[in-house]
């Protein structure tokens, strides 16, 4: 039986990250051709893409059926979008804008089942359909479930450490975007956004829990990892089409300007 993303992350040595895509486009195809390339999970982003209740549970099916993990990012804290992607089947979650230690707890609590927490239904994706027994579903979310904070405002950052200790939360998600976005810059690739990162890392470091952090492209993955990073999202399946058709657009006028 294939480890989870969770286990895999934790198992990992130092120095190791795993790698894997934002995925913006609801179609299924997208996903087959994702499950192939060897990538080691997606996310699919319905914070900042089409995705719908109805788009989401048939991508998270399809991942499920080929063996491909796959998180999602919800397009808010809040417990009933994070119940959805979980009951449809997500391996974990990745949950925006995460400013302090009340708001990460109220997310791990949201996540796993208990008192205040997630519900309760065997008939969900997660639970086979009705097919397993309640023990087997509650001991697979306790172990598998991977609940990833992005800290990405200022507040949060100023609280990073407390949000890393919070029981429950598995790995911080540094959001150099949105921070350099907070903090009134025009530009994420500035000294003060490194800085930010360094910071966020210590924290995650402290509290030995992975950090989780984004990079346009495979080029960025080298300085991701020296800066501690541990789970690397890697562009989107559209960066990933538009660089595949950019080569095509440039290998074509090159060609063109040999024969003039």
């Amino acid at each position: 039986m294939r480890a989870s993303l969770r286990a895999r992350l934790r198992a990992a040595p130092d120095g190791e990250l795993l790698a894997g895509v934002f995925v913006k486009t609801p179609a299924l195809p997208v996903i087959e051709l994702l499950a192939r390339s060897g990538i080691d999970f997606v996310c699919f982003d319905s914070e900042h893409a089409g995705f719908g209740r109805r788009e989401l549970d048939e991508c998270l099916a399809i991942a499920r059926a080929l063996g491909l993990p796959a998180l999602v990012r919800v397009a808010e804290a809040g417990a009933a979008p994070i119940l959805q992607a979980l009951d449809g089947g997500a391996e974990g979650v990745v949950v925006p804008h995460v400013d302090g230690a009340e708001a990460a707890a109220r997310v791990a609590a949201w996540s796993r089942f208990g008192p205040g927490g997630r519900g309760y239904a065997g008939s969900t994706r997660a639970a086979g359909f009705g097919t397993l027994p309640m023990r087997e579903v509650l001991a697979a979310s306790r172990k598998e479930t991977l609940v990833v904070v992005q800290i990405e405002d200022p507040a949060g950052l100023a609280e990073a450490d407390a949000i890393a200790a919070t029981p429950g939360v598995d790995a911080l998600f540094f959001g150099a975007a949105d921070l350099a976005v907070g903090m009134g810059l025009e530009n994420s690739a500035v000294p003060e956004i490194r800085a930010a990162l360094d910071r966020v890392a210590a924290s995650a470091r402290a509290a030995g829990k992975p950090l989780a952090a984004f990079t346009a492209a495979t080029e960025g993955l080298g300085e991701l990892a020296a800066r501690g990073v541990r789970l690397a999202f890697v562009g989107s399946d559209q960066s990933l089409l538009l660089a595949g058709g950019r080569r095509l657009a440039a290998a074509a006028q090159a060609t063109r300007s040999e024969e003039s």
